[in-house]
């Protein structure tokens, strides 16, 4: 059964998902983090495991939630 978790998501709509512009969607394809699907029209889809499987890739600790390690040299 096809639902609204296969269905292939436009660029905007991608971009949406993500949280970044369409500008910097662009920017991640032409660095091939994300390679879309094409139509036979030539428009770029995406299915959300490629936006999710992006977005664990790209993860990163938020400021402040580091361990300050001293070592104490003698």
């Amino acid at each position: 059964m096809w639902n609204s978790e296969h269905r292939l998501l436009t660029a905007k709509e991608a971009s949406l998902y993500l949280g970044i512009s369409l500008s910097t969607l662009n920017r991640v394809e032409k660095e091939e983090l994300l390679i879309p699907f094409r139509t036979p029209g030539g428009h770029r889809r995406y299915n959300r495991r490629m936006l999710d499987e992006y977005l664990e890739q790209t993860r990163f600790e938020p400021q402040g939630s580091r361990k300050l390690e001293i070592q104490v040299l003698e």
